[in-house]
């Protein structure tokens, strides 16, 4: 059996799949008409974000028995057309759950505390205290838009905050636990004053959050989103933000990510403003990108493909 490999990843992956007979064959060089002249070799193709597994390229792969990301999201896979041809979809969302989750809470903090402009204003010599006071999370309510890996790794991370924890998660029932109580979207609209979101990128969630959505929060609202860029409406929540309805934002993802000459000189006024305004942490798109998990998500993925091809 043969796996295909196509982007770099920890050694552990490589490790355990040599140990169970397979042979790896690392091609991070190639390019989509590469794969397509190549993938009829192999059982497994291993990626993480390089390229679209469209239709095409999974009917080129007619030895295909897995399709494996080193990741969480598989919006880069056509998962239900490969499930329908009987190929296994793998990912490892095990392997940065804690990441996302202390990431998350870490960018709250900061916006909270004004952590980043206080660090900035101290070091150009400004010492300006009660401009940075900030907000406690105690007392809070926080909704969760999806609760599973991500969802659940954030809520157990705010425990020992004494804040309230409502997730909504529409595809699960009777999940709630210690660290969250499960709620409708109408509780979290009523409720919340932070939404985190956790959702995986899909049609039915591509611009989900948008002026209609943040317009049903019955309270000034923070906004963290680590899940993916485009299930938040950027023009929308600069609307929402410049008229009050939403009071700051943590986005470790963004609408449109791969930053360009283009892009810059387009001028492109939403994301001057999310740049320039204080009641914004940004971060690029690195909630789930520790050491640790850079190890945690080629192992469980490696043990995975095992399971799929040796068992």
């Amino acid at each position: 059996m043969k796996a295909l490999i196509l982007d770099l990843t920890h050694k552990v992956l490589l490790d355990c799949l040599s140990e169970a007979g397979i042979e790896l064959c690392l091609h991070p060089e190639y390019e989509r008409e590469d794969l397509l002249k190549e993938i009829h070799n192999y059982e497994a193709l291993v990626v993480r974000s390089k390229l679209q597994i469209d239709k095409t390229i999974i009917d080129a792969g007619t030895r295909l028995r897995c399709i494996a990301r080193t990741g969480a999201g598989m919006d880069t896979i056509d998962v239900q057309y490969a499930q329908s041809k009987s190929i296994q979809c793998l990912n490892s969302p095990e392997g940065n759950r804690t990441a996302v989750g202390e990431h998350a809470l870490g960018m709250l903090l900061c916006l909270f505390n004004k952590i980043a402009l206080g660090n900035k204003e101290v070091k150009e010599w400004q010492w300006n205290r009660e401009k940075n006071r900030g907000l406690e999370v105690e007392g809070k309510t926080i909704g969760i838009i999806g609760y599973g890996n991500m969802g659940g790794s954030f809520a157990k991370h705010l425990c020992g905050f004494d804040c309230t924890v409502l997730a909504y998660d529409k595809y699960k029932k009777d999940y709630s636990d210690s660290y969250a109580c499960e709620a409708s979207l109408e509780e979290i609209f009523a409720k919340a004053d932070i939404l985190s979101l956790h959702v995986p990128l899909t049609e039915e969630t591509r611009s989900m959050v948008n002026y209609e959505f943040l317009s049903r929060f019955a309270k000034h609202l923070y906004l963290i989103n680590t899940s993916r860029g485009k299930v938040v409406a950027t023009h929308d929540l600069v609307r929402a933000m410049k008229e009050g309805k939403v009071a700051g934002c943590c986005l470790d993802v963004l609408e449109q990510e791969k930053f360009s000459s283009e892009l810059e000189d387009a001028k492109n006024e939403d994301l001057s403003y999310l740049f320039s305004v204080p009641n914004t942490v940004l971060t690029p798109h690195v909630a789930g990108w520790s050491v640790e998990s850079y190890y945690k998500l080629a192992y469980f993925l490696g043990k995975k493909i095992v399971d799929c091809l040796c068992k």
